[in-house]
């Protein structure tokens, strides 16, 4: 019975033939690779602009940052003054005060921040 070109298994049955080749995986693969190269290109082009993006604004923040500096230094040396009992200067702290920006007492003032009060 060697001799049927038909193989049969145990149980009775003939057996399917197998592919000869693998050619429906090789093509899944490809087309995983080709996604993943794709989205990996993407995301490097995306991390690139943000770079760049973020270097575009460190010249600005650092010009913000200077400013605020500034301005404290004006608030506290305003502070001083009305509290010194010049007329003008208390009337602008008051303004300021009412807007929700002002001078935080000596003790705190170098540990916290100047922060907007809420109404």
């Amino acid at each position: 019975m060697a001799d049927n070109a038909e193989i049969i298994n145990e149980a009775g049955r003939p057996e399917a033939a197998k592919p000869a080749s693998n050619l429906p995986f090789i093509i899944t693969l490809i087309a995983l690779l080709i996604y993943f190269s794709f989205q990996t290109l993407s995301l490097l082009n995306e991390r690139s602009n943000l770079a760049m993006v973020k270097g575009n604004q460190d010249g600005a923040l650092q010009e913000a940052q200077k400013l605020q500096a500034q301005f404290k230094l004006l608030v506290t040396k305003t502070g001083e003054l009305a509290d010194q009992g010049h007329a003008g200067a208390k009337m602008i702290m008051e303004g300021l005060q009412s807007q929700g920006v002002g001078v935080a007492p000596e003790s705190s003032a170098t540990t916290k921040p100047m922060t907007k009060t809420a109404k």
